[in-house]
């Protein structure tokens, strides 16, 4: 049993103002000690904003202090691979954002030191400890739907649709941007994880609508080189729930209308499905209608914003400072290293899809 509380440090003030650091500080016998960014002086407002004793000069500063045991790499993926190896060459655990890395090469270095260390290692992949998907999976794993025939997911948001919304390294490939990365992982986490099943092969299609945006520096345009909407099939290993199973994914960034997060599996004897509002709907064959399952509400954190990543990670956070405080390498459902790299893997063989235009194999 570790000695409380549980230090945490936080390298990134984006999501991790609007989520992560809210999701912590509703954690007992947890404490967010210290916080990193590029930018210091935001750094600094969000430390006394939640009353975080250290602001640390840099990441590598953040990683070294000794009441930090837990490093939650909230940063752009072309920095994921160098902050979590030096975290793990000093023990610490690691909570790092997804997508992973840059490229599978990276994930595989990062699942290696891991290995070596010993230590908590983990991707945030929230949406697995939803109560809705959760509920979800069990209902699956009973054999509610039969065998699963098809899966679509469909996410559609317009945060990034506006022309005048200043360049970033989301707008950067060389940084990791883009809705591929930032969605599509979690797409195919949430495949992988929800039918218990790799995917084998995928065919992908990569857009960039919004192809320059204004570089606020110096007032002038910079192209975008990132996707902002991806179309995806893919195709699964048989396994216990599924048989020549086959799925679609819409993702887009930038369609005006409602916001959706929706994943539904189709089986041989009905369908599941759930939605970003957490409500899950189960058809039976034959029935023609959608009928709701009851799930208990998830609890949210005071001070995020409503959604299901605040309403996943509340759970989350709580589930890894459990771990730590019992001395744990593993958190039940969560998302390993070696997860990462799997995604990883596809995520690559999309680029390769969309490059190539033709079907890709997984892992080739």
């Amino acid at each position: 049993m570790k000695k409380l509380p549980v230090g945490i440090g936080i390298i990134g003030t984006g999501f991790a103002r609007t989520t992560q650091i809210p999701g912590f500080r509703d954690c007992m016998g947890a404490k967010i000690v210290a916080i990193a960014s590029r930018n210091r002086e935001r750094a600094a407002a969000i430390a006394k904003e939640f009353g975080i004793e250290h602001v640390a000069n840099d990441w590598q500063e953040l990683v070294a202090l000794n009441d930090v045991d837990l490093v939650s790499v909230v940063t752009p993926p072309s920095t994921h691979m160098e902050i979590t190896l030096a975290a793990l060459e000093q023990r610490k655990a690691v909570l790092c954002e997804k997508p992973m890395a840059l490229n599978a090469r990276e994930a595989a270095r990062m699942v290696e030191k891991a290995k070596s260390a010993g230590v908590l290692a983990l991707i945030d992949h929230e949406l697995r400890f939803l109560n809705s998907r959760r509920v979800m999976r069990g209902m699956l794993e009973s054999g509610a739907i039969g065998s699963v025939r098809h899966c679509n997911y469909v996410f559609r948001s317009d945060y990034r649709s506006l022309a005048d919304r200043a360049w970033d390294w989301w707008s950067d490939e060389a940084m990791g941007g883009g809705a591929l990365g930032a969605i599509g992982s979690h797409v195919v986490d949430s495949f992988r994880w929800m039918l218990s099943t790799e995917v084998t092969k995928v065919l992908g299609m990569l857009t960039t609508h919004i192809k320059e945006r204004r570089d606020k520096p110096n007032g002038g345009m910079r192209a975008v080189t990132t996707d902002d909407e991806a179309k995806l099939l893919f195709r699964f290993a048989d396994g216990q729930h599924t048989q020549a199973a086959t799925g679609a994914a819409s993702i887009s960034v930038i369609e005006s209308g409602k916001y959706e997060n929706r994943f539904e599996i189709y089986g041989t004897r009905g369908a599941l499905m759930v939605e970003e509002t957490g409500e899950l709907w189960r058809s039976p064959t034959g029935s023609g209608t959608w009928r709701p399952v009851q799930v208990d509400q998830d609890h949210m954190a005071s001070g995020m914003r409503e959604g299901s990543w605040s309403r996943g990670f509340t759970a989350f956070s709580v589930a890894i400072c459990e771990a730590m405080r019992a001395g744990k390498t593993t958190v039940k459902d969560a998302a390993t290293f070696e997860d990462g790299y799997r995604v990883q893997l596809v995520l690559d063989a999309i680029r390769a899809s969309n490059e190539s235009e033709c079907w890709v194999t997984v892992g080739q």
